[in-house]
């Protein structure tokens, strides 16, 4: 996943005040590239969106860094985690 560059002349807040949406659409994107730092395996316990990576501080060798490959499982956005 690509996170679209940002043109430095457009707003980041529409009149309302509000986030605009491309720069709502580059935070959402940029913030898949700060991982979850977390005790344990993800799985069922961690909701994330996908892509997102996920480190156990307390992992032994191959067991330490996960990734969110699946959005959801029947409904449940904390399962879909995959060691890497």
């Amino acid at each position: 996943m690509t996170t679209p560059l940002l043109n430095a002349g457009q707003p980041i807040v529409d009149e309302s005040g509000k986030m605009a949406q491309a720069f709502r659409t580059w935070t959402l994107d940029a913030s898949l590239s700060i991982p979850i730092i977390g005790t344990g395996s993800p799985e069922g316990v961690v909701e994330a969106r996908q892509y997102q990576l996920y480190i156990n501080s307390a992992g032994t060798a191959g067991s330490i860094e996960y990734r969110k490959m699946l959005s959801q499982i029947g409904g449940d956005r904390t399962q879909g985690w995959i060691l890497v």
